[in-house]
C-alpha cells in the first residue's frame, strides 16, 4: 500500500509544487524589473487568474472522481460518458470565463482595491490572461483526468514542462525585452499551452479520445460533475478568497506597504498549501477507486497514511519558511522596508500551515468518497470565518490583527473538520459497497 501511495502522491506533490512556483514566477520577474507596484498589481489580479485554474481543476476533478469510481466498479461505459461530459463542461467554462475577464476585469479590480498605477498594471496583465484563458482552463482540467487514468507521473511532466516554459519566457519577456506586466502574462499563457499539449499527447497515446465518440454530453452527468467539482473548485480558489479578503483589509488599514508585504507572504505560503493539496489530490484517485470497489478499511488506511505524510510535510515547510523569512522577500526584489515587514509578518502565518495539512487531506477524503456537503462546509467555511474575523480584530490590533485572522480561521475550521470526521466514521464503515 505504501508503494502504491507514494507512486500516486509524490508526482502529484511535485506537480503542485511546480504549480505553486508557477504562480510566483510572474511576481518574481515583475518584482525585480517593475518594482513594488507591479508586484502588488499581480497580487491583486491573481484571484481572477486563479478563478480560471479553479474552474478547470473543479470540472476536471469532478469528472475524474466519477471516472475513478467507475473504473473501480468495472463500468466501462460509465467512465466513457463522464470523460466526454467533462470535456464538454471545460469548453463551456472557457467561453464564459473568457467573456467575464475581457468585459468585467476593470470593475472587479477596483472592487478588489486596485487604483492608480496598480490598477493600470493589473488591467494590462488580465487582458492577456483573458485572451488565453481557454488554455488555462483546459490545461488545469486535463491534469486530474490524467492522474485518475494512472498517469500521475505524466501529469507531473506536463506541469514541469509548462513551468519551465513560463520561467524561460518570463526572463525573456520581462527581464530582456521591455514588455513588463503584459510580457509576464504572455509567458503564463504560453506555459499553459505547453502543459495542455503534453496532456493531449497522453490522451492520444492512451487512445482515450475514443471516449468522445458515440454519444452526447449527459445533462445528468453534468450535474453530478458540477456537484462534486464544487469542492475541488473551492479548494483551489480558497487561498485566493483569502488573498482577496486580506488584500482588501490590508489596503484599508496599512495601505500599499501592507499590500506589498502580504504579496510576498502569500506567495511563500501558497507554495506550501499547494504542496499539501498535492498530497490530498494525489491520493484521491486511490481513495475513489477503493471506495468504488467497496474496500472501506483500505480507504481509511490510505487516509491515515496521507495524514502522516501531510503533517510531516507541513512541519518541515513551516521550519524552512521561518528560517528563510528574511531571504524570501529579497527574491522578489522587495524594498528594504518590505523585507523587514515580511520578516515580522510571516511567522504569524506559519502555525496555520499545520491546520492546513490536516484540512487538505480531510477535504480531499470527503469529496473523494462522496461526502460533498461536508467538503463544502470546510472549504467555504474558511474564507467565511476569515471575513468575519477581519471585520473585528484589525479594529483593535491594526495590521497585525489582519495577519492573526488567517491562522485563527484555519484553526477554527480544522476543529470543525475533526468533529465531522468523528461523526462520519461509523457511518462510512457501515455503508454497503
Amino acid at each position: 500500500m505504501k508503494q502504491q501511495f507514494l507512486r500516486a502522491v509524490l508526482p502529484s506533490m511535485l506537480a503542485f509544487l511546480f504549480s505553486g512556483i508557477y504562480a510566483i514566477v510572474d511576481g518574481f520577474f515583475v518584482g525585480q524589473n517593475v518594482g513594488d507596484n507591479g508586484l502588488a498589481a499581480i497580487n491583486i489580479a491573481y484571484p481572477l487568474v486563479a478563478l480560471l485554474q479553479a474552474a478547470g481543476t473543479g470540472i476536471g476533478m469532478g469528472g475524474a472522481i466519477r471516472i475513478s469510481m467507475a473504473i473501480g466498479r468495472g463500468e466501462e461505459q460509465e467512465q466513457q460518458d463522464y470523460f466526454r461530459t467533462t470535456l464538454f463542461l471545460l469548453g463551456g467554462a472557457s467561453v464564459l470565463l473568457t467573456v467575464l475577464l475581457l468585459t468585467c476585469s476593470s470593475w472587479l479590480l477596483k472592487l478588489f482595491g486596485a487604483e492608480g498605477v496598480i490598477l493600470d498594471y493589473a488591467r494590462d496583465y488580465l487582458f492577456v490572461i483573458g485572451i488565453g484563458s481557454v488554455f488555462q482552463i483546459f490545461g488545469t482540467g486535463m491534469v486530474p483526468l490524467i492522474r485518475n487514468y494512472d498517469g500521475a507521473f505524466y501529469a507531473m511532466i506536463a506541469m514541469v514542462a509548462g513551468f519551465c516554459t513560463n520561467v524561460v519566457l518570463d526572463w525573456l519577456f520581462v527581464s530582456v525585452l521591455p514588455w513588463g506586466i503584459g510580457g509576464a502574462a504572455l509567458a503564463t499563457v504560453l506555459g499553459q499551452i505547453v502543459t495542455l499539449s503534453c496532456c493531449v499527447f497522453f490522451l492520444l497515446r492512451m487512445d482515450l479520445w475514443r471516449h468522445i465518440k458515440g454519444g452526447k454530453a449527459s445533462s445528468r452527468r453534468m450535474g453530478v460533475i458540477l456537484t462534486v467539482g464544487i469542492s475541488p473548485f473551492g479548494l483551489t480558489l480558497s487561498p485566493n478568497f483569502i488573498l482577496l479578503i486580506v488584500n482588501r483589509a490590508a489596503a484599508s488599514f496599512g495601505g500599499a506597504r501592507a499590500v506589498a508585504c502580504f504579496a510576498v507572504v502569500s506567495y511563500a505560503v501558497c507554495v506550501v498549501q499547494l504542496l499539501l493539496q498535492g498530497i490530498g489530490d494525489g491520493c484521491q484517485p486511490l481513495l475513489s477507486r477503493y471506495y468504488g470497489m467497496g474496500e472501506r478499511k483500505t480507504v481509511l488506511s490510505m487516509r491515515k497514511l496521507a495524514y502522516f505524510f501531510s503533517f510531516f510535510t507541513g512541519i518541515l515547510c513551516t521550519f524552512l519558511l521561518f528560517w528563510f523569512r528574511r531571504g524570501i522577500p529579497i527574491l522578489f526584489g522587495a524594498s528594504s522596508q518590505a523585507i523587514l515587514d515580511v520578516a515580522e509578518a510571516l511567522p504569524i502565518f506559519l502555525p496555520g500551515l499545520l491546520f492546513v495539512s490536516f484540512l487538505r487531506i480531510t477535504i480531499s477524503y470527503f469529496y473523494a468518497v462522496g461526502y460533498n456537503r461536508l467538503a463544502y462546509l470546510l472549504i467555504y467555511g474558511e474564507p467565511a470565518s476569515l471575513l468575519l474575523l477581519t471585520l473585528i480584530l484589525p479594529r483593535f490590533l491594526g495590521v497585525t490583527g489582519i495577519w492573526i485572522c488567517v491562522p485563527l480561521a484555519q484553526c477554527l475550521i480544522a476543529v470543525l473538520g475533526g468533529i465531522l470526521l468523528r461523526e462520519t466514521k461509523h457511518h462510512f464503515i457501515q455503508q454497503e459497497a
